[in-house]
């Protein structure tokens, strides 16, 4: 059953910072932010991972988008739902979560899931064994069917954070959210370089649409910047090996 989830945060940090990058050995790519006090690493994939609670979350996978253009018309390679999972898969062989969340338009609309193949339903089965996971409702996918295993939420608060997809237009400290799938684009060495990215200030975050289908909007389009009221945040851009933290304000617009 939907509704909002809730438990107590478990474990008192004491350097939030030191916290998450004691988790990672010297050659790790991962990246070390803090939301609302709370320790989290940011994974050049595009994932969050919380190590006091050995919890993973994604947002906007947009399994079967091919096959939804398919049906109006519009042929794209039937391979995206295969190679999100694919991702998805090694990162949880990295972490190990015992908690999975993903954080809405977990599929590209409602009649995604009954379009996978058999060799897909097998991949998700198998990233769901012995771990909990819960489908956060989105926009595309609000009524998803009970047969893809873990259980459905419209947000969940755990602790200081809140995960849920849609953000909200309120300043709301502690939240993390999907959505709006930020990008930042950069001037490098005389070329521009766009790449999604984690946009946060330290009290939210919004975070990169993980899907290999999804597309992506500039941290400078007033729908991000406005959310933290000025460009004072960090746009956390994924590169192939590492994050960069860039401010928003030496950001690009398109």
């Amino acid at each position: 059953m939907r509704g909002q989830a809730s438990t107590a945060h478990s474990r008192a940090s004491g350097n939030p910072e030191e916290a998450a990058r004691s988790a990672l050995s010297p050659r790790r790519t991962d990246h070390a932010v803090t939301v609302a006090g709370v320790a989290l690493v940011a994974d050049p994939a595009g994932a969050l991972y919380w190590p006091d609670e050995r919890l993973l979350v994604v947002a906007d996978l947009h399994l079967e988008k091919g096959s939804a253009f398919a049906a109006r018309g519009v042929l794209l390679p039937p391979y995206d739902t295969a190679a999100t999972l694919a991702r998805l898969a090694r990162l949880v062989e990295r972490y190990a979560p015992r908690l999975l969340i993903a954080l809405g338009d977990s599929f590209h609309d409602d009649g995604g899931p009954l379009r996978m193949s058999a060799s897909d339903r097998g991949a998700l089965k198998a990233l769901q064994q012995g771990r909990d996971w819960v489908w956060i409702a989105g926009n595309h996918d609000a009524d998803l069917p009970d047969g893809i295993g873990g259980c459905h939420a419209d947000a969940l608060a755990l602790g200081a954070l809140t995960f849920r997809h849609l953000p909200s237009a309120q300043n709301a400290d502690g939240e993390i959210a999907g959505h709006l799938h930020p990008l930042a684009r950069v001037a490098r060495r005389g070329r521009a370089v766009r790449r999604r990215c984690f946009a946060g200030d330290g009290k939210r975050m919004v975070m990169p649409a993980f899907g290999a289908y999804a597309g992506g909007l500039n941290v400078r389009d007033r729908a991000i910047f406005g959310l933290f009221g000025t460009l004072t945040f960090t746009a956390h851009m994924l590169g192939e090996l590492r994050i960069y933290a860039i401010a928003a304000e030496q950001c690009l617009p398109d």
